[in-house]
């Protein structure tokens, strides 16, 4: 009996974080970085023209802010030589050169290109963290902390599914 209600329990429990973050996710995708009117990017489409272009997983990465289940993106174990882009919009993001193995089971970077992402205060889940976003699309790519090696001490934990890799040449 009592594994059973632990069961329910954890299910309600997980069907109201769930409704929870796609009420977030709405939200969010009305405001600019920083909040306020809706964000004006380089690269816009229509949430039709965007479910064309992706994937439904990358859809729901970049467009609603998802996140992708930890080891199961093929970018993790990506070490040739090359650069990162975003799925959206193709932006180049990451230099392979800034990428490092975290443990976290997310391709994470210590620096991104010039101009390549902006950041967005993120206070969902009951924390506060910096979520990462294209520069040109808007798309969710994930989010920056404090805790990654030397030169920033920075690490960018993104979504595989946010980003395409393209190898350097000769590599």
């Amino acid at each position: 009996m009592a594994c059973n209600r632990r069961i329910f329990f954890r299910l309600i429990g997980a069907l109201t974080l769930a409704g929870g973050a796609s009420t977030w996710r709405t939200a969010r995708a009305a405001q600019a970085p920083g909040g306020g009117a809706a964000a004006a990017y380089e690269v816009t489409h229509s949430d039709a023209e965007w479910r064309k272009l992706l994937t439904d997983a990358q859809y729901r990465v970049l467009r609603e802010a998802g996140t992708e289940r930890p080891f199961t993106s093929p970018l993790n174990d990506e070490h040739r030589a090359g650069t990162f882009a975003c799925a959206g919009c193709k932006l180049p993001l990451f230099s392979s050169k800034t990428k490092f193995d975290s443990g976290t089971g997310w391709p994470s970077f210590w620096q991104p290109l010039d101009h390549a992402v902006i950041t967005h205060t993120d206070k969902s889940f009951g924390m506060t963290r910096d979520e990462v976003l294209c520069r040109r699309c808007g798309g969710h790519l994930g989010h920056v902390f404090d805790d990654g090696p030397k030169p920033t001490g920075l690490r960018y934990c993104m979504n595989g599914l946010a980003m395409t890799f393209t190898p350097a040449t000769g590599a």
